[in-house]
């Protein structure tokens, strides 16, 4: 009894991950997203900051290692068979301060084309390693030049049944 107890309090207090998606959705697909954050240095009133532009990334299995889609600005992401879906952000989660957060996106389709992505109801990215913008470097010489965050997650899709 007791150590039921002990394991109730400490499931209690162990912190539950906002990007994880409701119970009732499903696992469709699960990739490795290797490519870049982008980010621009400009001017915001008197400061100087590196402002995220858009994600350039190749998707792949993580299985075969073969390219089954990209991600781009949108955020977007799109299949080989053309389907494709935009997302908007639900919840963020930093596990990591020296890599982009995590994150749990809504995904509506993009475009016309039916296929492997035109059920997806969430976007999940884990496991980020890099992305971030430099902590140096946007200043008065350097407005307008473009930073290439190298970076990596894992991008779960999931389907509500």
């Amino acid at each position: 009894m007791l150590l039921s107890l002990a394991l109730l309090t400490l499931s209690l207090a162990q912190p539950t991950d906002p990007t994880l998606p409701p119970s009732s959705a499903h696992v469709a697909y699960t990739v490795e997203g290797r490519g870049d954050q982008i980010y621009r240095c400009t001017q915001q009133g008197s400061a100087l900051i590196w402002t995220f532009q858009s994600p350039e990334a190749k998707l792949f299995d993580p299985v075969t290692h073969e390219q089954t889609g990209t991600h781009s600005a949108g955020p977007t992401w799109t299949w080989n068979d053309g389907s494709a879906i935009s997302g908007k952000v639900l919840e963020k989660s930093s596990p990591d301060p020296a890599s982009i957060p995590w994150l749990l996106l809504v995904a509506t389709p993009s475009g016309s084309k039916p296929g492997a992505l035109s059920s997806v109801a969430f976007v999940r990215r884990s496991d980020t390693h890099g992305g971030n913008p430099p902590a140096t470097g946007c200043d008065v010489q350097h407005v307008g030049e473009i930073f290439r965050a190298p970076y990596t997650a894992t991008y779960t899709f999931y389907i509500k049944p």
